[in-house]
């Protein structure tokens, strides 16, 4: 088990460049399942979890060429499905929640599909129910073997499209399950589907290959099945929970630091909530400059009430970054609440902050009240061990801004996210290591 050894304290000083999104790549890679053709996708990202899924492609027969350091081309023209029921396949597919992503593009294209159950980050439930409920309503059957630990998909005749009322508007399950439409017999009705940039960008590249999906951003997707898809051309957005996370350690370490590339119209509301948090940044065409800044103050509601911040389905803030934002408040002015609405043990890192100095109230697994020390009393630092991508960069920023040594084991868990963020960071000033 890897770890990273940090000098906190110093101020950084440089430009960063967004990688492409994480959660854009495991659905778009899952999706070049659907066609014989060749699909190269642009922009990917060098990280376990991509890296992990397309060996999993290569494992089925997938012909995968590396044409740049963050180019591939994909051709699914001779798929192994004997391969899905291998002992060596299960275990690598469990340990990576995104292999979910798989299943509906097999189930589309071959009638079946069924993989081992998932992993992933330890951060409370994370049901699958809506992937399999809208398999079963495209005439589908789910099947679940204790024993093997399998999910088991299958469709004994053609799927068939149909009116459906998503129970949650995962964004997984929506790609998921758009995916497995795609060559069903007549209009598939997707409603209270995800609509995040990620799904937008999955319907875009399938339309490119011949789908027919209109209402793209919207929450009410249909979907025409068609015959077959071609091959395309797609690249990747920015990582947007990436640039949220150089926009905190900008403010948490003073430091002077400009993200270049960042697809802007595609944040959201992310930029404006670091906002509310005191932190001035400037958009510069397609760039964000943060200025060193002293001090931050925490915006309060119009009624002079403390700030609530909480996560929501698009175009609400991603959960991604609480644990970010959570850091970030630590040091401004004023008082927060940080309400983590969509897993019950993400805030479960905040003991560590405790201990680095941090003024933080755990009120129950969803909230945390954070009182912010403006600066005046850093943090300082102290050994401790990554929980999950998220939590993991978010005390990679607080161990950077902290008075002292910091030492965080388990860094695979960042390295799932995060591409070469020590040598990165190194290029910025910061005295990291890795052990």
């Amino acid at each position: 088990m890897g770890a990273f050894e940090i000098t906190g304290g110093k101020r950084l000083r440089g430009e960063l460049i967004p990688q492409g999104a994480k959660n854009e790549a495991l659905q778009i890679i899952s999706a070049t399942l659907l066609t014989a053709d060749k699909v190269v996708i642009k922009n990917i990202p060098d990280i376990l979890d991509v890296n992990n899924l397309i060996s999993l492609l290569k494992d089925l027969g997938v012909k995968v060429e590396k044409l740049s350091p963050s180019d591939y081309s994909f051709q699914a023209d001779n798929i192994d499905l004997k391969v899905l029921a291998s002992p060596e396949f299960q275990k690598k597919s469990s340990s990576l929640r995104g292999s979910i992503m798989m299943v509906g593009p097999l189930l589309a294209r071959y009638g079946k599909a069924y993989i081992a159950r998932p992993g992933g980050d330890k951060i409370g439930r994370r049901r699958l129910d809506t992937h399999f409920l809208g398999f079963e309503k495209l005439g589908a059957q789910f099947g679940y073997e204790e024993e093997t630990n399998l999910f088991k998909v299958h469709a004994d005749k053609k799927l068939v499209g149909c009116y459906m009322l998503l129970d949650e508007a995962s964004v997984t399950g929506t790609a998921n399950i758009i995916m497995a439409a795609m060559f069903a017999t007549g209009t598939t009705t997707i409603y209270n589907a995800a609509c995040e940039p990620y799904i937008q960008q999955l319907c875009r590249m399938l339309n490119s290959m011949g789908a027919k999906i209109s209402g793209v951003g919207s929450n009410l997707l249909s979907i025409d099945g068609v015959d077959s898809l071609k091959g395309c051309i797609h690249t990747i957005l920015p990582d947007m929970i990436e640039i949220g996370s150089f926009i905190g350690l900008a403010a948490m370490t003073k430091s002077e630091i400009t993200i270049r590339n960042v697809g802007y119209e595609h944040l959201g509301i992310i930029p404006s909530v670091f906002m509310r948090l005191g932190i001035k940044m400037e958009r510069r065409g397609d760039d964000i400059y943060v200025p060193a800044q002293e001090h931050y103050e925490i915006d309060t509601f119009m009624d002079g009430s403390i700030l609530t911040i909480a996560d929501a389905i698009w175009p609400g803030l991603t959960p991604d970054l609480l644990s970010v934002i959570l850091v970030v408040a630590t040091q401004a002015k004023g008082s927060v609440l940080i309400h983590q609405k969509m897993f019950e043990s993400r805030l479960f890192f905040v003991d560590k902050l405790i201990d680095m100095g941090a003024q933080i109230i755990l009120c129950d697994p969803h909230r945390a009240t954070v009182i912010g020390m403006n600066h005046e009393h850093s943090l300082k630092g102290i050994s401790m061990t990554s929980p999950d991508i998220r939590a993991g960069v978010a005390l990679l920023i607080a161990a950077l801004s902290a008075q002292g040594k910091s030492t965080i084991h388990n860094i695979e868990q960042i390295d799932r996210g995060y591409q070469n963020i020590d040598t990165r960071l190194r290029a910025l000033g910061a005295e990291i290591v890795r052990k």
